[in-house]
């Protein structure tokens, strides 16, 4: 009894690596940069920002080489601002804010040697449902949901270096 069980086990993943295998299933890569990009300058307007400290982290998972230093052969990343924006969605019947929409903009410049500076901009969205009985849960969470959406924005900026 034991031996059919493992037979079947092993013929029911086998069936499953065909299935996966013969749909083009692939995993999902790392994006490759540009030579030219694999060495960059990296700066900030405010080198201080959330975003900064988490972009250094995203290079290094990316095997980026940046420096702060400006060299004529090295392409430059500068971060230009991030703000964050929020909109009201709905109200409490009481006419107390229950839920917002939060607006996360990043900009930023990458110029490479010999060419135009390029300058990219993007927002990324969130619904963020406020209740005022728990507010310290709430800024806690809102905290959580910032700290979300700068990782977000850091792995995008990732992703379209590759794409320049």
């Amino acid at each position: 009894m034991f031996r059919t069980s493992t037979f079947l086990g092993y013929i029911a993943l086998s069936l499953c690596i065909l299935v996966t295998a013969g749909c083009g299933f692939t995993l999902k890569q790392a994006s490759n940069l540009p030579t030219d990009l694999q060495q960059l300058t990296f700066s900030a307007v405010d080198p201080q920002s959330d975003l900064y400290r988490i972009m250094k982290k995203q290079f290094s998972l990316a095997k980026i080489d940046y420096k702060n230093e400006v060299r004529a052969d090295r392409a430059e990343l500068t971060l230009l601002s991030d703000q964050l924006d929020r909109r009201t969605l709905s109200l409490f019947p009481n006419g107390q804010v229950a839920e917002y929409e939060l607006t996360y903009g990043v900009r930023y410049q990458v110029t490479r040697p010999g060419a135009q500076a390029t300058e990219q901009y993007f927002e990324i969205y969130r619904n963020y449902q406020d209740d005022p009985d728990s507010a310290l849960a709430k800024a806690k969470e809102l905290e959580l949901i910032l700290s979300e959406m700068r990782l977000q924005a850091s792995r995008r900026i990732v992703r379209e270096l590759a794409q320049l």
